[in-house]
């Protein structure tokens, strides 16, 4: 064979087993695979807060300009809390007035109660009266009695049997007397019974009309709170939207807070995710940074698939089949002591790296 040939075959043959190299190597199969499994399928993500109003106003301040950094509990936007602070007024107006009705009723009360102990006093009284009378009645009856039986033989006059007589009708009539006003003190002291009972249930009424109006004050000074909208954590803001002199409403978005935590999901294959689990090691190449190498840890895997979050799940039931393979997303925690970690910005696009022969405690 010509020696040109010879080269000329190999040299097509050194091509092709550099292409199936090279395709190996691109699908990281053996024996390319190693304990690395990388993918460009990963960003950085965060939990960009969008802040909204949750009273209507006017602007009065913006206090915050864009990608601001802000500290937790600051005030970012301030709106008009004049007649918020009506509305207080009037809460704690109608709570003092509500208080001083159960003052009212607990004074009322006091009185109720004298009004009963009088009324019982009163019905001893005329208990004792009662009393009195029946001994009076009772020796009056044996007076007469007596006079009757001794009116036959003429050892009492007529006169003196007709005075026992009148005196038997003096001791009933006083007898019944007593008697009716101790019914009455009775009364008495049921109707006094009765009006304490109204009163009690009136400081019911006015005890739960003050929670009433305490709910109201505690109401009225989260709506004046509200006027004040605050950041609810640490981080940067977004670009300001919110323009001073603007009418919001509950709900309107005003801008957005970026927190300083960050973190990365990288989306790995399926046969790439079998070997990866939490606490191993990994790295993530940022493009914004100048392709800066940042180390991390995988803090942990998803529950699904990252189809089985989309809106319009595929339906592989129906039709031909063409087996695609699916991706697990995976979040990796950046080390909070790499000083390039605090230049980590949600929606940065990274290369993931997970050492998969490592395990971190």
């Amino acid at each position: 064979m010509p020696k040109f040939l010879r080269i000329s075959n190999l040299l097509v043959a050194s091509a092709a087993l550099g292409g199936i190299a090279l395709v190996l190597y691109v699908w990281r199969l053996p024996p390319f695979h190693g304990a690395i499994e990388s993918t460009e399928n990963a960003y950085v993500r965060g939990s960009v807060t969008v802040m909204a109003a949750k009273v209507d106003g006017y602007v009065t301040e913006v206090l915050v300009q864009d990608f601001a950094a802000v500290e937790a509990g600051q005030v970012l936007v301030r709106l008009d809390g004049r007649h918020y602070v009506h509305r207080l007024e009037q809460a704690r107006a109608a709570l003092a007035a509500q208080r001083a009705s159960l003052a009212n009723v607990v004074q009322a009360r006091h009185v109720r109660e004298a009004g009963v102990a009088n009324a019982q006093a009163q019905l001893a009284a005329a208990q004792a009266q009662q009393v009195n009378a029946d001994a009076q009645w009772s020796r009056a009856q044996a007076d007469h009695r007596r006079s009757l039986a001794l009116v036959g033989d003429g050892s009492v006059s007529q006169r003196e049997h007709e005075q026992t007589e009148s005196v038997l009708r003096q001791t009933e009539a006083s007898q019944r007397l007593a008697q009716a006003q101790a019914q009455q003190a009775r009364a008495a002291i049921a109707a006094a019974q009765q009006e304490l009972r109204a009163v009690e249930v009136n400081r019911e009424a006015i005890e739960a009309a003050i929670e009433g109006a305490l709910a109201a004050v505690h109401v009225a000074e989260l709506d004046l709170e509200h006027t004040r909208i605050r950041a609810p954590r640490r981080g940067h803001v977004g670009e300001i939207g919110v323009k001073l002199g603007q009418y919001v409403t509950p709900g309107a978005q005003l801008l957005a807070l970026v927190p300083a935590e960050v973190w990365v999901v990288a989306n790995f294959k399926e046969d790439q995710a079998s070997a990866i689990a939490p606490g191993q090691s990994a790295w993530v190449q940022v493009d914004g940074l100048g392709h800066a190498r940042l180390k991390g840890r995988v803090e942990r895997l998803s529950p699904a698939m990252g189809s089985e979050f989309s809106f319009f799940r595929p339906d592989n039931a129906t039709g031909n089949f063409t087996k695609v393979p699916q991706r697990m997303p995976v979040r990796i925690a950046v080390d909070a002591d790499d000083p390039l970690a605090g230049r980590l910005r949600p929606g940065m696009s990274v290369i993931a790296e997970v050492d998969t022969g490592s395990l971190q405690p």
